[in-house]
């Protein structure tokens, strides 16, 4: 079997472990990692554009794992199919590069290069300050989430 097939599942957590909550998509595909899932491919990412759509290059079934930054309340989840709906430019906290996540998106969607299916799971986080942890709220939600994408990867297979 190659590395890129495309009935596999590629997931992919994006994040800083050392920005606090924005690590919390590294802790979530850590979390699924330790289950043993033969089938899903992870990859920890940094947000940064041109490597993520490297990194999903060849894959039609990829779930997105980050931290959010929109202003609700901090825990809330948010789920996006990026094959069907634009994905928020500033929605997704990347600040060390100026090709984010959501643009590499749109970017691949113009180029009609988006994967089928894409999809983004976003947990609003409160803290990005420098420093390791994640907050509580944080923290409950990542474990729903958890719940909530093996569900879809059952669904995919």
């Amino acid at each position: 079997m190659i590395e890129n097939d495309p009935q596999k599942v590629l997931l992919i957590g994006i994040g800083n472990e050392y920005r606090s909550d924005d690590g919390i998509g590294l802790v979530i595909v850590r979390m699924i990692r330790e289950r043993l899932l033969l089938s899903v491919t992870i990859k920890e990412e940094s947000g940064e554009g041109a490597a993520l759509m490297e990194a999903w290059q060849g894959y039609e079934n990829i779930i997105l794992v980050d931290a959010v930054s929109s202003g609700a309340k901090p825990g809330t989840i948010f789920r996006i199919n990026a094959g069907k709906k634009n994905v928020p430019a500033k929605f997704f906290h990347y600040s060390t590069h100026a090709f984010s996540m959501a643009e590499a998106i749109e970017l691949a969607r113009a180029m009609n290069t988006l994967p089928p299916k894409l999809f983004i799971y976003g947990i609003e986080s409160a803290n990005f300050s420098a420093g390791v942890g994640i907050s509580h709220a944080v923290q409950e939600a990542a474990n729903r989430v958890v719940g909530q994408i093996l569900k879809k990867i059952r669904k995919i297979r």
